[in-house]
């Protein structure tokens, strides 16, 4: 209840169940700019493990991949073997796909050779969207695309440096997580112009 005694409607994105977790995401961090490397490089590996399977799946192991992943640090992450892989793959608490296994230590040898070649992670994916976040005025959930043109050049050009597990829908959904693009509803109470 408001002060005035009216009860207050909040509104979220449509896309939003009520597990509480999944509301601390959307309200605190889906849609924020991101700019730090590591945290992006953290959350399009996580990306890629829910192609196919819900984000709220992820979400809930996502402390799980921390721990498995070593919070996510490439220079450790490239440095894992096939004796590492067997362990992960074997390991309850992630989605047990080797081939998504493999792409976070793939992934993770390719945004190494990029700081290698003097390249920042974030300076480069933020290219795409001329370094400013691009804000939509969708009206309802499912009016909210699942690729753009600027998803589709992120992806091939993660592609051309290696990346895996990186197509245009991933990258779209990466790039909404991250704050690239804001694609909250206009009447969300996370919504900032």
């Amino acid at each position: 209840m408001s002060s005035t005694g009216i009860e207050e409607i909040v509104v979220r994105c449509g896309w939003l169940n009520k597990d509480p977790l999944y509301i601390t995401y959307h309200d605190e961090e889906w849609g924020k700019p991101e700019r730090d490397s590591f945290r992006l490089f953290e959350m399009l590996c996580l990306e890629g493990q829910q192609a196919g399977l819900s984000w709220i799946t992820i979400l809930k192991k996502r402390e799980n991949y921390k721990k498995a992943f070593f919070k996510f640090n490439p220079q450790k992450i490239s440095k894992m073997t096939s004796k590492d892989l067997s362990k992960l793959i074997t390991n309850p608490n992630i989605v047990r796909h080797k081939g998504k296994i493999e792409a976070i230590i793939n992934n993770s040898k390719c945004f190494l050779s990029m700081q290698e070649n003097g390249e920042d992670f974030s300076n480069f994916i933020w290219s795409f969207v001329n370094h400013e976040p691009i804000v939509n005025n969708w009206k309802h959930h499912k009016e909210i695309p699942t690729q753009s043109s600027e998803s589709v050049a992120l992806s091939k050009a993660l592609k051309m440096r290696g990346f895996k597990y990186v197509g245009s829908t991933i990258t779209y959904a990466f790039m909404q997580a991250c704050g690239l693009v804001n694609d909250h509803i206009v009447d969300c109470i996370s919504r900032r112009n």
